[in-house]
């Protein structure tokens, strides 16, 4: 059954290693918009190559902003937020097809995680994010990093089904991201949040003691120990950053 009421709505740049895994998991959707921002790779071309899309290309201003922005273009008040490396399963398509929309209610999913194939079951887990909203009620926070749907006066609803996801296909996919994100974090809290090189090595050593040993990373094997080691460089270089941003802010 062809659904009509719910609008798709995803960021992407250069996307091209899951994008048609994610877009073949959405061929129930009668519209899903694609905001293209500055990719280089194969991208545009394959979300072209999708009778359903809407591509838009544009600037990326942070994944709040840009998020809100994409949303703008759906023509249907119902949004499913998605990333490109997520990928339906059919029991979720499935339930959407049922379930009778309330405007007083967002709704969440539940996301198994990846690494290449293999499903990591202790360091990351299962998630359960607010996805599904209706945009009249309310939207993403405008924050560039670690944004989210504003949850305020509504109830949370759990779906049914999974979706899978598949952020990282190799390490270097770990290296490019850890650096993107913690120069957006830098970059937006420069001049409002104190840090100091103590602060990075503590916040970074906390992230791989809590990641591969509270969490339990290495029962996931090496696949464990690559994620503990991301976690950690992300938050060093993220508060890293901000101090020398800070400290060239102090400096003019």
């Amino acid at each position: 059954m062809l659904i009509k009421n719910i609008s798709v709505v995803l960021i992407a740049s250069n996307a091209e290693k899951t994008l048609s895994l994610c877009l073949d998991s959405l061929k129930e959707f009668q519209e899903v918009i694609v905001y293209e921002n500055n990719s280089t790779d194969n991208t545009q071309k394959i979300a072209q190559s999708y009778p359903n899309v809407k591509l838009y290309s544009g600037e990326f201003l942070g994944f709040g902003p840009t998020k809100n922005l994409a949303v703008s273009y759906a023509t249907n008040e119902w949004i499913l937020s998605l990333d490109t490396d997520e990928v339906l399963s059919e029991e979720f398509v499935q339930s959407l097809t049922e379930l009778q929309l309330n405007e007083n209610n967002i709704y969440t999913i539940l996301r198994t995680n990846f690494y290449k194939q293999t499903q990591i079951k202790h360091c990351w887990g299962n998630d359960i994010i607010i996805r599904l909203f209706n945009k009249n009620k309310t939207k993403f926070t405008d924050k560039k990093v670690h944004e989210k749907i504003i949850s305020d006066n509504l109830n949370v609803v759990q779906l049914k089904g999974i979706v899978k996801h598949y952020p990282y296909a190799t390490i270097s996919d770990f290296i490019i991201k850890l650096d993107r994100y913690s120069t957006i974090y830098a970059q937006d809290n420069v001049g409002k949040k104190s840090s100091s090189p103590l602060k990075a090595f503590a916040n970074g050593s906390f992230s791989f003691l809590k990641t591969y040993f509270l969490k339990r990373g290495f029962l996931d094997g090496y696949a464990g120990l690559i994620i503990a080691f991301s976690h950690m460089a992300t938050n060093f270089y993220k508060y890293i950053k901000l101090y020398e941003l800070n400290k060239e802010l102090k400096e003019k």
